[in-house]
């Protein structure tokens, strides 16, 4: 291996690796650190392009590796600084722990990527000797059938930056989309990942979370527990009567429902059965008790179901 070729696949594997790393260092504490060495690469680069153009041309494949690696360090050191003074800001403004993962934040740094992946691609075409204005020129239409072909996907990723950068969705609420309810865990720029009380993780499409009318239940001062059920009307329970029952049956839980947060509304009306909704009412969110609590409900529901010994 000659030097020419040795220090063209050092310059290929420094690229890769600083696209590759980039998403993960931002992830660390270090990541000035980072910003620093990005910042001392691309001086240095610069540097031995300006002053050794005699190296340049006896070594054209190395040039264009280097000028590749400039393109991309420019344009994403800039993008990170940016990126670092607007979370400071945001973080100042509102009094925010620095390790705060918040929508906001999570959407810079979502937007972040997507400029990173572009400026890779163009220091990619740089480094393979493709002209990046005339291949944009030259598959205008071969781009609009991709947008076509990738629509979804594409507004995938836009409903996820417009719920990123929302008020109305926030990590950790605890929210019900259709029939999925559950904790978000994360937002990216295809789904919403929530943690249900299985803790299952369930992955709901941005585009259905976005189009979807969603109860975020985080966002009230109190939390609901519903449970429908059916009763015969030969049992000859009244909802005042059920009321009482069900009232008993989470006696021990008073501390986290809210007082006289137990309600029962009649749904429908049939020829030999009744629907009923209990509703609970409360005063926070604990998943734990909230299972023992609906356990409790469905137990006492079971019991009375029963027929008569």
């Amino acid at each position: 291996m000659n030097t020419a070729q040795f220090y063209g696949d050092l310059t290929g594997s420094i690229l890769t690796y600083v696209m590759i790393v980039e998403d993960k260092s931002r992830k660390r504490t270090n990541e000035l650190v980072m910003i620093a060495l990005k910042t001392l690469i691309l001086c240095v680069l610069i540097y031995m392009l300006n002053e050794y153009t005699e190296f340049a041309d006896k070594y054209p494949k190395l040039t264009v590796s280097a000028k590749a690696l400039v393109i991309f360090l420019g344009p994403s050191l800039a993008v990170s600084f940016i990126r670092q003074v607007i979370i400071y800001w945001y973080i100042k403004k509102h009094g925010l722990p620095p390790n705060i993962k918040d929508n906001f934040i999570l959407g810079i740094n979502r937007i972040v990527s997507i400029l990173n992946t572009v400026f890779g691609i163009v220091a990619m075409m740089i480094f393979l000797g493709t002209d990046p204005l005339k291949f944009l020129t030259s598959i205008t239409i071969v781009a609009a059938a991709i947008a076509v072909t990738f629509k979804d996907y594409i507004n995938n990723m836009i409903n996820g930056l417009i719920i990123m950068f929302s008020d109305r969705l926030s990590l950790g609420d605890h929210i019900r989309v259709n029939d999925t309810e559950g904790k978000i865990l994360d937002i990216t720029l295809i789904n919403v990942i929530l943690q249900n009380e299985d803790n299952d993780m369930v992955m709901v499409p941005n585009s259905v979370v976005f189009s979807s009318v969603i109860v975020n239940q985080s966002k009230q001062n109190i939390k609901k527990l519903s449970i429908e059920f059916e009763m015969a009307l030969s049992y000859g329970y009244l909802p005042a009567h059920l009321e009482e029952i069900l009232s008993a049956s989470v006696k021990s839980y008073d501390d986290y429902i809210v007082r006289d947060g137990l309600t029962i509304k009649t749904l429908a009306v049939g020829k030999d059965t009744v629907r009923f909704k209990v509703q609970v009412l409360l005063n926070r969110y604990d998943k734990i008790k909230e299972r023992e609590i609906r356990r409790a409900l469905n137990t006492a529901i079971i019991r009375l179901s029963l027929p008569a010994q």
